[in-house]
């Protein structure tokens, strides 16, 4: 299997093509313009059953361009990277911007705002292509294998899985701004199907993914946990109607985190589509709770975090925001366009495609830690619920009405005691964050937003 090149994708100088874009926008008449150059490489190949049933190897380059006619703005794209399509972009652009409406609030940053972080964040490894197409392979086979082995029980797969990927963004505007960063990622999981005695077969898995190869756990690793939690799950049963503490598990808890997010968006808070517009200032969670967004993190093992750059979309240099502060709102979550529609300042988390007007984006968004271990949370409770996992998406952000239905194991006098299946949690995101009453030391960063355990008082089971 021939291996991913990457240097056949960066041989391209994308900083002085994103550069001169810029410039041929101006040239033409356009006020100020903004180009965002991306090219990556990806490989991604799944393994059922020993068998390899999908197998993909890609790479893409492409650009996108922004342009402002005073007050008005447009947006195009293109992958067609010769003179011809460049030309074909800019043109397109300048077309359309002369047929939108003008916001009085449109327009890049102030020149004074730009900058980026400039020492190396280790955000790209080369090590993430280190294995052979066959042994990437084979990493995803040992993976499935090892949970498949781990109990006669698991008598099925959904497979295993290896994945590797290089990206890089480049982005440059007319005002004098020109940043680029590159960034790696490589991932291992298994997927294993269980059966018990009644012959109802349960499912569940477990995954390893690092900006390097070498932090990756081992394929047997990932495998045994999957299996763990896959073998955990059988034997489930509804439990009654009733109010309990509920424990988040870490994995599901970031859900929670990312809800909360969306409602300290400048998207929703000016649009008064969350139940935060109005309340900065105010306390709005129980008072062990911290939550941060940083787009500029290191993680303890000296490399960056899956939310961490040099800069933001808009070209803003990454920092940490306080979002919410031993209870209390400090902050939303801002692009510029926001903040002029709330008559703040950027809080540098702009999220930008390649097409459109920059969004909002987390960085590494998290929940500071407590001091509890997850056994001395669960410890504590006589009867509740230990949430596993979710489904659907029942989150009212305008209103905080939360209603999810969920798997997870019974809590019984401070001890796990079988799994749960077939039941509904529900409760209002306001009151939840309010009885927030215990979180653990278990913070660890399997993607850009994270969470330690939660224990959260009050919500209703909704079961037999």
């Amino acid at each position: 299997m021939a291996e991913i090149a990457a240097f056949e994708l960066t041989s391209l100088d994308l900083e002085s093509l994103a550069a001169d874009v810029v410039a041929r926008a101006v040239k033409a008449g356009a006020s100020d313009a903004e180009a965002v150059a991306r090219e990556g490489d990806e490989f991604s190949v799944n393994v059922r059953l020993g068998e390899v049933e999908t197998l993909k190897e890609s790479g893409s380059r492409a650009l996108g361009l922004r342009v402002f006619l005073g007050k008005r703005s447009a947006s195009t794209s293109t992958s067609d990277l010769t003179p011809d399509g460049i030309r074909l972009l800019v043109d397109g652009a300048l077309a359309l911007v002369k047929v939108t409406e003008e916001d009085p609030l449109n327009g890049l940053p102030e020149r004074e705002e730009f900058g980026a972080i400039q020492e190396d964040q280790h955000l790209y490894f080369e090590d993430v292509y280190s294995l052979s197409g066959p042994e990437r392979i084979e990493w995803a086979r040992r993976a499935e294998a090892a949970a498949v082995a781990a109990d006669v029980r698991i008598t099925n797969s959904d497979g295993g899985s290896f994945d590797a990927a290089t990206g890089r963004k480049v982005l440059a505007n007319s005002r004098g701004f020109v940043g680029s960063y590159r960034t790696s990622y490589a991932g291992v999981s298994a997927a294993p199907l269980a059966v018990d005695v009644n012959g109802s077969m349960q499912r569940d898995g477990w995954w390893s993914s690092a900006r390097s190869f070498a932090l990756l756990e081992s394929p047997e690793a990932v495998g045994a946990e999957a299996a763990r939690r896959t073998l955990r799950r059988l034997g489930a049963r509804r439990v009654p109607t009733q109010k309990v503490p509920i424990v988040f598990a870490p994995e599901v808890a970031r859900s929670l985190i990312g809800s909360l997010f969306e409602a300290a968006s400048g998207d929703s808070i000016w649009r008064h589509a969350s139940f935060l517009a109005g309340k900065l200032g105010e306390t709005i969670a129980a008072p062990n709770l911290t939550l941060i967004d940083d787009n500029a993190m290191m993680l303890p093992t000296g490399v960056g975090g899956f939310g961490t750059s040099p800069f933001d979309g808009e070209g803003l240099p990454s920092r940490r925001t306080v979002v919410v502060e031993n209870g209390v709102l400090r902050n939303y979550l801002l692009n510029t366009y926001t903040a002029r529609k709330l008559g703040m300042k950027s809080t540098h988390n702009a999220s930008r495609g390649l097409a459109g007007t920059p969004g909002i984006g987390c960085g590494n968004l998290y929940l500071e830690p407590g001091m509890l271990t997850p056994e001395q949370i669960i410890g504590d409770i006589s009867a509740g619920l230990y949430v596993t996992s979710l489904m659907g998406f029942g989150t009212n952000i305008v209103t905080g009405d939360y209603s999810r239905g969920a798997t997870g194991l019974w809590i019984e006098n401070g001890e796990l005691t079988h799994a749960v299946e077939e039941i509904t949690i529900a409760g209002n995101l306001g009151e939840m964050l309010r009885n927030v009453t215990a979180i653990g030391d278990d913070l660890k960063f399997r993607g850009a937003v994270a969470s330690p355990t939660l224990r959260i008082d009050g919500m209703t089971i909704a079961g037999a």
